[in-house]
């Protein structure tokens, strides 16, 4: 969608984000092909893929920190493609926090304050603002090196928001801590951000962190988007093969569509026929793949056995089965592939060498088409 088309109540919003055809080449190589994205006023939006993927590379054209080859990119409708960062209105949190070891907790908040010439009573009223804000307040005369990660973590963020941009960019900013202190500091930043009604967009390749931060992600591979949504939906609904297992673990089956009805899409595979309810539209006859995720999926000694609601899939043997908490985790295998299933912890340990029946639950198996 052009900028130039948008409409009076879009372009009334504060901290929207379009980015219109942009693509990217580095060295004579396309990194980012031509890319779409509407980012809206408010929300936390999250480019979630491998390395190499190009998010970055999105993220630094949208702060206006790279050249691009060719689009646009505009903030609340007003064409910014050829405006230098610092006129952009946006705040920038990066992995290595670029926090200034000779300055203060205080201090380092103020910078760019200080840099936009905020003096005086209106300059030490926003900075103890960001210190209630971030929680920083009892750690305001400290140095850098006197903090945790999380705590200098907190000070780039507060730093950031100082300024009240209109867009906070974040370039993994959890990248360096441990999972325990990411999930908690996640949603330190959730907060920070709803708490200051500022748009984020924020780059991970951590499906956990885009999961739990996100009101809407973007699914990236090769330099494309591949499929935007909030998480869940994306997460139960890939459009691809590849966005099925970079989200998770997924079991796959060649599979071919033998109908069609209200509720969804017949597909056989082997020797049952499953109902799909998501993916693309294909033609009787047509070869495709049948997605299910592990914990949709339950075993019963035979067909006749299988839980009511679940449509059986596969016979398969069991060939691993190990207690991991919250879940047993068992692994199985065919004469077409492997698979997996999390099954409820208070259920019995399957033995390894006993058949099963694996049952999708019915309507939850994705139909994908073939690469």
């Amino acid at each position: 969608m052009s900028p130039t088309l948008l409409n009076a109540a879009t372009v009334g919003k504060r901290g929207e984000v379009i980015v219109d055809g942009i693509t990217c080449d580095f060295s004579g190589t396309r990194v980012l092909h031509e890319t779409d994205l509407a980012v809206q006023a408010g929300e936390f939006f999250t480019l979630l893929g491998p390395s190499g993927s190009g998010k970055t590379t999105l993220l630094r054209i949208i702060a206006g920190l790279i050249d691009f080859t060719s689009g646009s990119v505009a903030i609340d409708g007003s064409d910014v493609t050829h405006l230098p960062t610092q006129q952009r209105d946006i705040g920038f949190v990066f992995q290595n926090y670029a926090l200034f070891p000779h300055l203060t907790v205080a201090q380092n908040i103020a910078f760019g304050l200080k840099i936009r010439k905020v003096r005086g009573t209106a300059l030490a009223k926003r900075v103890d603002e960001m210190l209630e804000l971030t929680e920083l307040g009892a750690l305001r005369d400290r140095h850098p090196s006197q903090l945790s990660g999380g705590q200098q973590q907190r000070v780039a963020l507060g730093r950031a928001l100082a300024q009240r941009p209109r867009v906070l960019l974040l370039d993994e900013p959890l990248g360096a801590l441990d999972r325990r202190l990411r999930q908690d500091l996640g949603s330190e930043i959730r907060r920070v951000q709803q708490e200051s009604e500022t748009t984020a967009i924020y780059v991970t390749h951590d499906q956990e962190e885009a999961y739990i931060l996100s009101d809407r992600m973007g699914v990236m591979e090769a330099g494309y988007i591949r499929q935007v949504g909030a998480p869940r939906d994306v997460y139960s609904a890939p459009n691809s093969d590849f966005v099925a297992n970079f989200l998770g673990e997924t079991n796959s089956f060649v599979a071919e569509v033998v109908g069609q009805s209200r509720s969804g899409t017949q597909v056989r595979t082997g020797e049952f026929v499953v109902t799909a309810t998501e993916g693309p539209t294909l033609g009787i006859g047509s070869a495709c793949t049948l997605s299910a995720r592990p914990e949709q999926i339950r075993l019963s000694p035979s067909v006749e056995t299988a839980p009511v609601g679940y449509e059986a899939v596969a016979r398969v043997t069991i060939t691993d089965a190990r207690f991991f908490g919250q879940t047993i985790r068992v692994r199985l295998a065919d004469e077409r592939g492997s698979y997996l299933v999390d099954l409820d912890s208070a259920e019995a340990i399957p033995e390894v060498g006993t058949p099963a029946v694996m049952s999708v639950r019915a309507r939850s198996a994705v139909l994908l088409p073939i690469p």
